[in-house]
Protein backbone atom coordinates (compact mmCIF):
# COMPACT_ATOMS: atom_id res chain seq x y z
CA UNK A 1 0.00 0.00 0.00
CA UNK A 2 1.34 3.14 -0.90
CA UNK A 3 2.19 5.91 1.56
CA UNK A 4 0.34 9.21 1.91
CA UNK A 5 2.07 12.53 1.89
CA UNK A 6 0.69 16.01 2.55
CA UNK A 7 2.59 19.09 1.70
CA UNK A 8 1.89 21.63 3.86
CA UNK A 9 2.86 25.03 2.60
CA UNK A 10 3.88 23.58 -0.61
CA UNK A 11 3.43 27.27 -2.34
CA UNK A 12 6.97 28.53 -0.74
CA UNK A 13 10.45 27.91 -1.69
CA UNK A 14 11.22 24.79 0.58
CA UNK A 15 7.44 23.19 -0.33
CA UNK A 16 7.99 23.56 -3.91
CA UNK A 17 11.66 21.51 -4.28
CA UNK A 18 9.81 19.04 -1.94
CA UNK A 19 6.63 18.75 -4.40
CA UNK A 20 9.34 18.25 -7.13
CA UNK A 21 11.05 15.58 -5.51
CA UNK A 22 7.91 13.80 -4.28
CA UNK A 23 6.60 13.65 -8.22
CA UNK A 24 9.51 10.83 -8.73
CA UNK A 25 8.13 8.44 -6.49
CA UNK A 26 5.94 5.88 -7.45
CA UNK A 27 5.95 4.37 -3.85
CA UNK A 28 3.92 7.38 -2.48
CA UNK A 29 0.39 9.13 -3.01
CA UNK A 30 0.37 12.58 -2.65
CA UNK A 31 -2.50 14.28 -0.88
CA UNK A 32 -3.59 17.48 -2.28
CA UNK A 33 -5.61 20.33 -1.16
CA UNK A 34 -8.12 22.61 -2.95
CA UNK A 35 -6.06 26.13 -3.59
CA UNK A 36 -9.14 27.90 -1.97
CA UNK A 37 -9.44 26.00 0.65
CA UNK A 38 -5.72 25.45 2.07
CA UNK A 39 -6.27 28.46 4.79
CA UNK A 40 -9.48 26.85 6.45
CA UNK A 41 -8.26 24.81 9.31
CA UNK A 42 -10.83 22.28 8.83
CA UNK A 43 -9.70 20.70 5.69
CA UNK A 44 -6.18 21.03 6.66
CA UNK A 45 -6.87 18.84 9.33
CA UNK A 46 -8.68 16.48 6.96
CA UNK A 47 -5.33 16.68 5.42
CA UNK A 48 -2.76 16.32 7.91
CA UNK A 49 -5.06 13.30 9.61
CA UNK A 50 -5.26 11.33 6.75
CA UNK A 51 -1.53 11.64 5.93
CA UNK A 52 0.95 9.06 6.49
CA UNK A 53 3.82 11.71 6.42
CA UNK A 54 2.83 15.29 6.45
CA UNK A 55 5.77 17.91 5.32
CA UNK A 56 5.52 21.49 7.30
CA UNK A 57 6.36 24.36 5.20
CA UNK A 58 5.68 27.22 6.91
CA UNK A 59 6.47 30.00 9.77
CA UNK A 60 6.99 28.85 13.20
CA UNK A 61 3.39 30.42 14.30
CA UNK A 62 1.39 28.43 11.22
CA UNK A 63 3.76 25.00 12.00
CA UNK A 64 2.76 25.07 15.60
CA UNK A 65 -1.11 25.99 14.01
CA UNK A 66 -0.76 22.61 11.73
CA UNK A 67 0.94 20.36 14.78
CA UNK A 68 -2.10 21.36 16.84
CA UNK A 69 -4.40 19.98 14.44
CA UNK A 70 -2.65 16.83 14.06
CA UNK A 71 -5.19 14.24 16.07
CA UNK A 72 -4.41 10.87 14.05
CA UNK A 73 -1.00 9.41 16.65
CA UNK A 74 0.17 7.70 13.61
CA UNK A 75 0.80 10.33 11.49
CA UNK A 76 4.37 10.98 11.31
CA UNK A 77 5.32 15.29 11.16
CA UNK A 78 9.04 16.74 9.38
CA UNK A 79 8.24 20.21 10.20
CA UNK A 80 10.95 22.34 8.03
CA UNK A 81 10.48 25.45 10.22
CA UNK A 82 12.72 27.06 13.19
CA UNK A 83 9.62 26.13 15.53
CA UNK A 84 10.99 22.57 16.91
CA UNK A 85 14.58 22.10 16.35
CA UNK A 86 15.61 22.46 20.11
CA UNK A 87 12.07 20.86 21.80
CA UNK A 88 12.86 17.80 23.67
CA UNK A 89 10.49 15.61 22.09
CA UNK A 90 11.13 16.33 18.76
CA UNK A 91 13.83 14.51 17.13
CA UNK A 92 16.83 16.67 14.90
CA UNK A 93 16.88 15.43 11.36
CA UNK A 94 20.74 15.37 11.08
CA UNK A 95 20.95 11.61 10.34
CA UNK A 96 25.15 12.03 9.64
CA UNK A 97 25.79 13.32 13.27
CA UNK A 98 25.88 9.75 14.68
CA UNK A 99 24.52 6.45 14.62
CA UNK A 100 22.05 7.79 17.79
CA UNK A 101 20.70 10.22 15.73
CA UNK A 102 19.59 8.44 12.56
CA UNK A 103 18.45 6.00 14.62
CA UNK A 104 16.30 8.64 16.44
CA UNK A 105 15.05 9.70 13.05
CA UNK A 106 14.26 6.03 12.05
CA UNK A 107 11.55 5.42 15.31
CA UNK A 108 10.48 9.26 14.97
CA UNK A 109 7.11 10.76 14.67
CA UNK A 110 8.25 14.21 15.29
CA UNK A 111 11.44 15.20 13.34
CA UNK A 112 12.83 19.00 13.10
CA UNK A 113 14.79 19.73 9.84
CA UNK A 114 17.53 21.71 10.30
CA UNK A 115 18.48 25.02 9.29
CA UNK A 116 21.19 25.23 5.92
CA UNK A 117 23.52 27.18 8.37
CA UNK A 118 23.04 25.09 11.33
CA UNK A 119 23.65 22.05 8.95
CA UNK A 120 26.99 23.27 7.88
CA UNK A 121 28.22 23.98 11.50
CA UNK A 122 26.79 20.50 13.15
CA UNK A 123 28.56 18.80 10.89
CA UNK A 124 32.04 20.77 11.08
CA UNK A 125 31.98 20.87 14.87
CA UNK A 126 30.14 17.90 16.38
CA UNK A 127 32.62 15.56 15.57
CA UNK A 128 35.51 17.55 17.47
CA UNK A 129 33.38 17.65 20.57
CA UNK A 130 32.14 14.49 20.52
CA UNK A 131 35.84 13.19 19.71
CA UNK A 132 36.72 15.51 22.99
CA UNK A 133 39.07 17.75 20.85
CA UNK A 134 37.43 20.76 21.41
CA UNK A 135 36.36 21.75 24.27
CA UNK A 136 32.60 22.36 24.84
CA UNK A 137 33.10 26.18 25.57
CA UNK A 138 35.39 26.74 22.61
CA UNK A 139 35.20 30.39 21.73
CA UNK A 140 33.51 29.46 18.33
CA UNK A 141 33.30 31.83 15.31
CA UNK A 142 31.75 31.21 11.83
CA UNK A 143 31.05 33.17 8.83
CA UNK A 144 28.47 31.89 6.31
CA UNK A 145 28.30 32.92 2.73
CA UNK A 146 24.87 31.84 1.04
CA UNK A 147 22.97 32.61 -2.05
CA UNK A 148 19.98 34.95 -1.89
CA UNK A 149 17.31 31.88 -2.08
CA UNK A 150 17.57 30.65 1.51
CA UNK A 151 15.41 34.23 1.94
CA UNK A 152 12.80 32.87 0.46
CA UNK A 153 9.70 34.16 -1.97
CA UNK A 154 10.63 37.89 -0.55
CA UNK A 155 14.01 38.13 -0.70
CA UNK A 156 14.49 36.33 -4.39
CA UNK A 157 11.94 38.78 -5.37
CA UNK A 158 14.31 42.18 -4.15
CA UNK A 159 17.27 40.33 -5.70
CA UNK A 160 15.79 39.46 -8.69
CA UNK A 161 14.29 43.22 -9.31
CA UNK A 162 15.18 45.59 -11.43
CA UNK A 163 18.06 44.07 -13.20
CA UNK A 164 21.04 46.58 -13.91
CA UNK A 165 20.20 49.09 -10.90
CA UNK A 166 19.88 46.91 -8.08
CA UNK A 167 21.14 47.81 -4.75
CA UNK A 168 20.64 44.30 -3.34
CA UNK A 169 23.07 43.13 -6.12
CA UNK A 170 25.71 45.29 -5.74
CA UNK A 171 27.97 43.52 -2.62
CA UNK A 172 27.58 40.75 -0.18
CA UNK A 173 25.82 41.88 2.63
CA UNK A 174 26.40 40.82 6.35
CA UNK A 175 23.24 40.38 8.38
CA UNK A 176 21.86 39.75 11.89
CA UNK A 177 24.87 41.70 13.11
CA UNK A 178 22.92 41.94 16.70
CA UNK A 179 24.54 38.15 16.31
CA UNK A 180 21.13 36.48 17.34
CA UNK A 181 20.66 35.04 14.42
CA UNK A 182 17.81 32.30 14.55
CA UNK A 183 19.94 29.32 13.37
CA UNK A 184 22.27 29.88 16.39
CA UNK A 185 19.72 27.92 19.55
CA UNK A 186 19.85 24.93 17.09
CA UNK A 187 23.77 25.40 16.22
CA UNK A 188 24.69 25.52 19.54
CA UNK A 189 22.61 22.23 20.98
CA UNK A 190 23.51 20.14 18.48
CA UNK A 191 27.16 20.80 17.63
CA UNK A 192 27.10 20.40 21.46
CA UNK A 193 29.03 23.62 22.28
CA UNK A 194 27.90 25.23 25.93
CA UNK A 195 28.44 28.78 24.64
CA UNK A 196 26.97 30.67 21.59
CA UNK A 197 28.96 30.86 18.94
CA UNK A 198 30.01 34.52 17.23
CA UNK A 199 27.67 33.86 13.75
CA UNK A 200 28.02 36.10 10.91
CA UNK A 201 25.77 35.14 7.75
CA UNK A 202 26.23 36.96 4.68
CA UNK A 203 23.86 36.85 1.80
CA UNK A 204 25.33 37.53 -1.84
CA UNK A 205 24.12 37.76 -5.29
CA UNK A 206 24.05 34.62 -6.48
CA UNK A 207 20.79 32.11 -6.65
CA UNK A 208 21.99 29.06 -4.62
CA UNK A 209 24.76 27.58 -2.77
CA UNK A 210 25.72 28.11 0.90
CA UNK A 211 29.83 27.41 2.74
CA UNK A 212 30.60 28.13 6.20
CA UNK A 213 33.65 28.30 7.43
CA UNK A 214 35.31 28.02 11.18
CA UNK A 215 38.57 29.32 12.31
CA UNK A 216 41.07 27.29 14.79
CA UNK A 217 43.20 28.02 16.86
CA UNK A 218 44.94 24.41 17.45
CA UNK A 219 46.42 25.63 20.68
CA UNK A 220 42.78 26.55 22.31
CA UNK A 221 41.70 22.58 21.56
CA UNK A 222 41.73 19.65 24.22
CA UNK A 223 44.31 17.66 22.52
CA UNK A 224 47.39 18.53 20.77
CA UNK A 225 46.26 17.94 16.95
CA UNK A 226 47.58 19.48 13.71
CA UNK A 227 45.27 20.16 10.91
CA UNK A 228 46.30 17.25 8.94
CA UNK A 229 45.18 14.89 11.58
CA UNK A 230 41.74 17.07 12.02
CA UNK A 231 41.24 16.34 8.62
CA UNK A 232 41.58 12.44 9.26
CA UNK A 233 39.79 12.63 12.04
CA UNK A 234 36.61 14.16 9.98
CA UNK A 235 37.45 11.96 7.29
CA UNK A 236 37.23 8.75 9.82
CA UNK A 237 33.96 10.53 11.21
CA UNK A 238 32.17 10.55 7.69
CA UNK A 239 33.88 7.80 5.82
CA UNK A 240 30.41 5.77 5.80
CA UNK A 241 27.94 8.33 4.83
CA UNK A 242 26.71 9.05 1.83
CA UNK A 243 25.77 12.54 1.62
CA UNK A 244 28.54 14.16 3.64
CA UNK A 245 31.97 13.50 2.02
CA UNK A 246 35.26 15.13 3.31
CA UNK A 247 37.33 16.19 0.86
CA UNK A 248 40.95 15.04 0.21
CA UNK A 249 43.30 17.46 2.37
CA UNK A 250 45.69 20.60 0.77
CA UNK A 251 44.68 19.45 -2.60
CA UNK A 252 44.62 22.53 -4.77
CA UNK A 253 43.43 20.82 -7.73
CA UNK A 254 39.97 20.79 -5.75
CA UNK A 255 40.17 24.88 -5.97
CA UNK A 256 39.22 27.48 -8.68
CA UNK A 257 42.29 29.13 -9.55
CA UNK A 258 43.40 28.96 -6.11
CA UNK A 259 39.32 30.16 -4.86
CA UNK A 260 36.68 28.13 -3.26
CA UNK A 261 33.18 27.29 -4.92
CA UNK A 262 30.43 28.12 -2.93
CA UNK A 263 28.19 26.34 -5.36
CA UNK A 264 29.88 23.36 -6.09
CA UNK A 265 27.02 21.19 -4.64
CA UNK A 266 24.50 22.93 -6.28
CA UNK A 267 21.71 20.57 -7.33
CA UNK A 268 22.31 17.78 -4.94
CA UNK A 269 21.91 16.50 -1.84
CA UNK A 270 25.69 16.39 -0.72
CA UNK A 271 27.48 18.48 1.82
CA UNK A 272 31.70 18.58 1.15
CA UNK A 273 33.85 19.27 4.30
CA UNK A 274 37.45 20.66 3.58
CA UNK A 275 40.09 21.29 6.32
CA UNK A 276 42.71 23.78 5.28
CA UNK A 277 45.45 24.30 7.55
CA UNK A 278 48.82 26.17 8.36
CA UNK A 279 50.97 23.77 10.54
CA UNK A 280 53.44 25.93 11.28
CA UNK A 281 51.48 28.78 12.66
CA UNK A 282 48.83 26.04 14.71
CA UNK A 283 46.26 27.23 12.87
CA UNK A 284 43.01 25.38 10.74
CA UNK A 285 40.09 26.36 8.57
CA UNK A 286 36.92 24.05 8.31
CA UNK A 287 35.24 24.62 5.43
CA UNK A 288 31.48 23.33 4.76
CA UNK A 289 28.97 23.48 1.56
CA UNK A 290 26.39 22.72 0.10
CA UNK A 291 23.01 23.75 -1.87
CA UNK A 292 21.16 25.84 0.80
CA UNK A 293 18.19 24.43 -0.95
CA UNK A 294 19.33 20.58 -1.39
CA UNK A 295 21.21 19.40 1.85
CA UNK A 296 20.02 22.73 3.24
CA UNK A 297 16.53 22.39 3.28
CA UNK A 298 14.31 20.09 0.62
CA UNK A 299 16.96 17.42 -0.20
CA UNK A 300 17.18 17.07 3.97
CA UNK A 301 13.60 16.77 4.22
CA UNK A 302 13.76 13.97 1.68
CA UNK A 303 16.08 12.03 3.33
CA UNK A 304 14.57 12.13 6.46
CA UNK A 305 11.06 10.87 4.93
CA UNK A 306 13.44 7.83 3.27
CA UNK A 307 14.54 6.85 6.61
CA UNK A 308 11.25 7.23 8.51
CA UNK A 309 9.57 5.04 6.04
CA UNK A 310 12.11 2.66 5.50
CA UNK A 311 13.36 3.67 2.24
CA UNK A 312 16.85 3.48 1.00
CA UNK A 313 18.11 6.98 2.36
CA UNK A 314 19.26 7.74 -0.77
CA UNK A 315 16.10 7.60 -2.89
CA UNK A 316 15.87 9.69 -5.57
CA UNK A 317 18.41 11.73 -4.39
Amino acid sequence: MKKKIFVDGVSGTTGLKIHERLNQYTELEIIAIDYEKRREPAERARCLNEADLVFLCLPDDAAKEAVGLVTNPDTRIIDASTAYRTAKDWTYGLPELSKAHKEAIVKSKRVSNPGCHATTFALSVFPMIHHNVMPADYPVSCHSVTGYSGGGKALIEKYEQNEGNNEYTKAPRPYSLGLSHKHLPEMTMHAGLTDSPIFVPIVSSFYQGLAASIPIHTKLLSKKVTPREIHEMFDEYYKEEKFVKVMPYADDSLLFEGGFDITACNGTNRAEIFVFGNESKGIATIMTRLDNLGKGASGAAIQNMNIMLGFDEGLHL
